[in-house]
């Protein structure tokens, strides 16, 4: 499994939210949840949503423009006007990379909550639709894989975005199986079946994932998540122990999954994206 060098993880840790953007640059607008979603730096934070760190895999007259944020659903995100100042701001050339489905599959949260094959589908079409209007190429996405290895597969694991167990002490021992198990479920299937209809690129970013977290299993996988000791960083004295959310090296392969991926589903995009890496493995 590959792992990144020890120099670009340091990269990672020190990048500033906002890069340097060029004036005549191509944009790419990101819309999605936490797992997207820029974090602030303060008190030694480890958190990081992967399209924060999507710049590092960049080169050449681009920039990220990330308006993914905690909580969001694709109705959200409709309904706080989120997407109207993405629209707002989207020229021709420009790139909307679509990912939701964490919050959207709150059923208990009714400002969030879609259903897949109804709401979730048709709020999909319309960021779809809507980007192409501006003359944007629009990108869909699933979700990340959250990382679930009960011991009884049968059961799906809860380990909600605004809902992290804490205490790291008290948990960090509790006992995992080796199979990583889905808690998205059809929730996954709307954005393959959105970009079908709309003949939109579309990345499989569970499955990519999915591949990686199973391919580390239970144990190492930690390492890319918001497994948090007790009394380390100040952001978190008491720890924490969460499965949804990506830590600094987590987002940072994640982003360079990513991007790699973009390459493949969007031609015009390859020249934008660093595909090869010179680090060890």
């Amino acid at each position: 499994m590959k792992i990144l060098s020890t120099f670009f993880l340091a990269a990672a840790a020190a990048f500033a939210v906002n890069a340097a953007e060029p004036a005549d640059s191509v944009t790419i607008f990101m819309i999605g949840d936490s797992t997207m979603a820029n974090k602030p730096l303060a008190d030694e934070n480890q958190e990081r949503g992967w399209g924060q760190m999507l710049p590092l895999m960049l080169q050449g007259p681009v920039k990220v423009d990330n308006h993914a944020v905690n909580g969001s659903s694709t109705k959200s995100f409709i309904d706080e006007g989120r997407w109207d100042k993405v629209m707002s701001l989207i020229k021709p050339g420009d790139y909307v990379v679509i990912q939701f489905g964490h919050n959207d599959e709150k059923a208990g949260k009714p400002k969030k909550y879609t259903v897949p094959g109804g709401t979730f589908d048709e709020n999909l079409r319309k960021f779809v639709t809507e980007a192409r209007s501006k003359g944007a190429q629009p990108i869909l996405m699933n979700s990340i894989v959250r990382r679930n290895f009960p011991v009884d597969t049968a059961a799906v694991h809860v380990d909600r975005d605004d809902n992290p167990p804490v205490g790291f002490e008290n948990v960090k021992h509790a006992p995992e199986g080796t199979l990583l198990i889905d808690t998205h479920k059809a929730y996954l299937d709307a954005p393959r079946r959105v970009a079908r209809e709309l003949a939109v690129p579309f990345v499989e970013m569970n499955t990519l994932t999915h591949n990686l977290v199973q391919g580390l299993g239970a144990e190492k996988s930690r390492e890319l998540f918001m497994w948090i000791p007790e009394g380390k960083y100040a952001f978190c004295p008491k720890g924490k122990v969460d499965n949804t959310h990506l830590n600094i090296k987590g987002a940072t392969i994640v982003s360079g999954i990513a991007a790699r991926a973009m390459a493949e589903a969007v031609p015009s995009l390859r020249k934008y994206i660093v595909t090869e890496y010179n680090y060890t493995y």
